[in-house]
C-alpha cells in the first residue's frame, strides 16, 4: 500500500501579547527557550523526527527573526523534495492580512494545490512537548474522520482554562467547548477532561470544503478552534486523538505526554523550571527524539575563581555555550549563550537569555531577563516587588520580566 501524501502546516502568525515584553519585537514562535532553542523548534523537531519533511510555516506578525531562524536552521534536502518554508501573509484572497488561523490556511490554498496531499497536519508553533505525529496520522486514517483533534488529559477543575473536547467512548467528538465553567469529564475518567492541544490532522478534501464555506460566512471569526472544528463536530466527522497514547522513543515515565502552552509569562517561566530538576519534567537529554536547533559558534561555558571570597558556581542549572560564570553564584536557573555572571553576584530561580550581563554584587531572583540586558553592579532584581513594579513588568505570579535591551537603572 502506497504511503499517503502528507503536507504539514505550522501556524506561527500569532502576536503573543500575553508574553510581552518578550514578544515586543519578535513573533511568539521566535521567543528563545531552554537556553539554545526557539519555541518553533519543538514542533519542527517533532515533524522532522517523524519523517514529515514537507513543511510550511505560516507567519505574519514581527516575523523577521523567525524567518531568519528558519532559514539558518531548518534546511532540508531539495534533492528529495523536502523543505521547511516560511510563508508570510501575501493577500492572495484580497487586500487583508490573515483574519484568523482558518483564514491563514484559506489564503494559502495554493500550497495545498501544489502538493496535492491526502492529509494535512496543522500544528501550532508555540508549545513545549514531544510528540510522534505519525501515530496521530495513523489513528486519523483508521478513524475515517474529517479531522482529528489532539487532546491532552487535564484535571477537570483546571479544564476551564482551555478549549475542551467532549467525546464519547469511541473518540467521536460530541461538542467543542471554549473555556467552559463546567467541563465534561471523560467516559473512563470522570475527574479528567480533554483539553485541545491546538494540533489537528485533516483529510484534505474535508478541510478545503469547510474552509471555503467558512470564508463566505461574514459572522465567522475564521478560527480553527472557534469556527472550523465546531462545524465538523456538527457534521459528525470530528474525532479526538488521546495524546496520552502517544509513545515517543526515549520518553521517561516523568515526561511522557508532557505538554505545556507557554502563552503567558508565568507558563513560560514554569516550563523552564521543568527542565532543570534532577529528573526533569521535560527531558531535553532524550537523544532518541532530539530537539533540533542551530547555534552560532561559541566556546564552551566557563566557571572561574575558586576562593573563600568568590567562586564561580552553578547548581541545578542549565548553562549554555559561551557563558562565563566569573566568581558569581547561580542556582536553579537557565543560562543562555553568552551570559556573563560577575563576581559576588547571585542569580536564583531565573531565566537569562543571550548576552545578559550580571554585574558585581548584583542580586537577581525569580526573573526573566531578555537578550543583551546589562544589570549594573549592586543592582537588585526580584528583591523588592513594589520597587520592581515601578521599573519593569511583573507577572501575575510575581516574576520580574525585563525586555530585550532594556536599561536597568544604577542602584
Amino acid at each position: 500500500m502506497a504511503r499517503p501524501e502528507i503536507l504539514s502546516m505550522v501556524l506561527a502568525g500569532g502576536e503573543g501579547k500575553r508574553l510581552s515584553p518578550l514578544t515586543r519585537d519578535r513573533a511568539k514562535p521566535a521567543v528563545p527557550f531552554g537556553g539554545i532553542y526557539r519555541l518553533v523548534d519543538f514542533v519542527l523537531s517533532n515533524l522532522a523526527n517523524a519523517g514529515f519533511l514537507k513543511i510550511v510555516v505560516l507567519t505574519q506578525y514581527k516575523s523577521h527573526s523567525l524567518d531568519r531562524h528558519i532559514a539558518q536552521t531548518w534546511r532540508m534536502s531539495p534533492l528529495l523534495g523536502n523543505y521547511v518554508a516560511p510563508v508570510p501573509a501575501q493577500m492572495r484572497k484580497g487586500r487583508h492580512w490573515f483574519a484568523g488561523s482558518a483564514d491563514a490556511i484559506f489564503q494559502n490554498f495554493n500550497l495545498i494545490h501544489d502538493e496535492q496531499p491526502d492529509y494535512l497536519i496543522v500544528f501550532g508553533a508555540d508549545h513545549i512537548y514531544r510528540m510522534d505525529p505519525r501515530q496521530m496520522v495513523d489513528d486519523h486514517i483508521e478513524s475515517g474522520a474529517g479531522v482529528s483533534v489532539a487532546g491532552i488529559r487535564v484535571p477537570r477543575e483546571e479544564a476551564d482554562q482551555f478549549g475542551v473536547i467532549d467525546a464519547d467512548r469511541d473518540g467521536r467528538i460530541l461538542d467543542f467547548l471554549e473555556k467552559p465553567a463546567d467541563p465534561p469529564g471523560l467516559p473512563d475518567a470522570p475527574n479528567q477532561a480533554f483539553a485541545s492541544m491546538g494540533n489537528y490532522v485533516f483529510t484534505t478534501s474535508t478541510l478545503m470544503e469547510v474552509l471555503a464555506a467558512d470564508a463566505e460566512d461574514e459572522d465567522s471569526g475564521h478560527d480553527l478552534g472557534g469556527d472550523i472544528i465546531p462545524r465538523l463536530v456538527a457534521a459528525g466527522t470530528a474525532n479526538v486523538y488521546d495524546f496520552t497514547n502517544n509513545d515517543v522513543p526515549g520518553a521517561t515515565d516523568r515526561d511522557q505526554a508532557y505538554w505545556r502552552d507557554v502563552g503567558t509569562l508565568d507558563a513560560y517561566y514554569d516550563a523552564h523550571m521543568d527542565l532543570i530538576s534532577v529528573h526533569p519534567y521535560f527531558n531535553l537529554y532524550n537523544h532518541h527524539w532530539p530537539i533540533f536547533t542551530w547555534n552560532p559558534p561559541a566556546p564552551p561555558a566557563k566557571f572561574v575563581f575558586d576562593t573563600s571570597e568568590r567562586r564561580g558556581s552553578a547548581t541545578d542549572t542549565m548553562v549554555s555555550s559561551g557563558a562565563v560564570i566569573s566568581g558569581g553564584t547561580v542556582r536553579h536557573s537557565v543560562i543562555s549563550p553568552g551570559v556573563r555572571v560577575h563576581s559576588y553576584s547571585e542569580v536564583d530561580d531565573s531565566v537569562l537569555l543571550g548576552g545578559v550581563e550580571i554585574g558585581r554584587h548584583a542580586i537577581v531572583r525569580n526573573a526573566i531577563i531578555d537578550k543583551n540586558v546589562k544589570v549594573p553592579p549592586g543592582a537588585q532584581i526580584g528583591v523588592d516587588k513594589d520597587f520592581d513594579a515601578e521599573r519593569f513588568t511583573v507577572s501575575t505570579g510575581g516574576r520580574v520580566v525585563i525586555g530585550k535591551g532594556d536599561t536597568v537603572p544604577e542602584p
